[in-house]
């Protein structure tokens, strides 16, 4: 017998154009941008994974991720970033600004990313029931993004 096939990947979504995070799993907006979708359910993808320093790049689907190599995949799962960028390369990325969908804050020793009003970060900052491990897991949003630069895709 040959292997069985993989299941594909669930991409929850929830109506509406804001995100919803059920037991650490994100759901993404029905009403939101198949890009921000795409961006949201890639997050989903690797929220289990550990931090790494360097995680995720040189390679897209590695075994552990670090803050930037975390949005840097979600921002390739999108079709928004072609190579995989640290936190510093990111404060030049794209449109200077808060993006209606999606903005990555960053600055040279940190990144994060907001999708349709949850967050993907690493850090456990401002979380108040944060999920278990180390690496990329989804959250609420932060009060304060001072220190940050924030940079977006145009048009999202």
């Amino acid at each position: 017998m040959g292997a069985q096939p993989a299941l594909p990947f669930p991409r929850p979504t929830v109506p509406g154009d804001v995100a919803k995070i059920v037991h650490g799993l994100a759901y993404a907006p029905a009403d939101a941008p198949l890009a921000v979708q795409e961006a949201i359910w890639a997050g989903d993808r690797i929220r289990l994974k550990p931090y790494r320093v360097g995680g995720g790049h040189g390679k897209w689907n590695d075994s552990a991720y670090d803050c930037s190599g975390s949005v840097s995949y979600v921002l390739h799962a999108a079709g928004l970033l072609k190579v995989s960028e640290d936190s510093g390369q990111m404060m030049s990325w794209d449109v200077h600004g808060a993006g209606q969908w999606i903005t990555v804050y960053t600055n040279p020793g940190h990144a994060f990313i907001e999708i349709a009003g949850i967050r993907l970060d690493t850090s456990a900052e401002q979380d108040p029931n944060p999920p278990s491990g180390t690496g990329p897991r989804w959250r609420p949003l932060v009060t304060s993004t001072a220190g940050y630069v924030a940079r977006h895709p145009l048009g999202l």
